[in-house]
């Protein structure tokens, strides 16, 4: 059975006493979470021994880094190694985010690199794919996310990919308030696992989870996760706010 997970990303947000409070409001709060379920917490650098220490002996409740570097160590000032996050006993980081793509210019070659180096020191890349608005108004997704997929992953061994969690988040629907229809989502989302099936057979396809990111809520989140092939989601704004994450959580099949 695959893993379901909800995953807040709080990007750039929240002092740490305001991102206290707010994992404090949420562990308050009863959530379900089933043995198959995760709950992860992508807080910003300076939080995560903090939040770590918060989510100390709950169950399938982990903390995330958002990003991390290509290279184990070295002269990469202001960089932040897997090396580092492993000593925090941080299990999970983000790649390839659309706004890094976009701001800070990562390659889909250097997201390979990010990749590697997370399977190489037991940290689970949460990998980050999707497409602008004007490439959904062309009808490109399909091959733009295929694209994405066989740069940044088609390199790695059956054993590999399936350690390995997608985010599929269209860009157009990413603070914007538009969501992709459950429809639109789950069309695309089973398009991903087709593309990993063609590559690595459909068992292993149906090993990975993939997320869907983009506007997600408490009030759609039912409906998106229900799809078939639709593991729980990526969350930014929504997670930023107690009850509507907690019912996100709740909202995983």
């Amino acid at each position: 059975m695959r893993k379901q997970i909800a995953a807040a990303n709080w990007k750039m947000n929240l002092t740490l006493q305001k991102g206290e409070e707010l994992l404090d409001a949420i562990l308050a709060i009863p959530q379900e979470l089933k043995t198959n379920q995760a709950a992860i917490f992508a807080v910003p650098f300076p939080y995560l021994a903090m939040a770590k220490q918060k989510v100390a002996g709950k169950q399938n409740v982990f903390i995330a880094a958002q990003n991390c570097y290509s290279k184990l160590n070295g002269a990469y000032t202001g960089e932040t190694s897997v090396e580092m996050l492993q000593s925090l006993g941080i299990q999970y980081v983000i790649i390839g985010h659309s706004e890094r793509r976009e701001y800070f210019n990562e390659s889909n070659q250097l997201l390979a690199e990010k990749v590697n180096i997370c399977l190489e020191n037991n940290i689970t890349p949460i990998f980050c794919c999707g497409e602008a608005l004007e490439i959904r108004e062309a009808n490109g997704q399909n091959a733009f996310v295929a694209n994405q997929l066989e740069q940044s992953l088609f390199h790695l061994s059956a054993e590999e990919i399936v350690k390995v969690v997608i985010a599929y988040e269209p860009i157009w629907a990413i603070g914007t308030g538009k969501t992709a229809t459950s429809n639109q989502a789950q069309e695309i989302h089973a398009f991903i696992r087709a593309e990993f099936a063609a590559k690595y057979g459909e068992a292993i396809a149906n090993n990975i989870s993939i997320l869907y990111g983009g506007s997600v809520k408490a009030n759609n989140a039912v409906e998106l996760f229900s799809q078939p092939d639709v593991d729980g989601g990526l969350v930014g704004g929504a997670s930023l706010n107690a009850t509507e994450f907690v019912a996100i959580i709740n909202a995983l099949k």
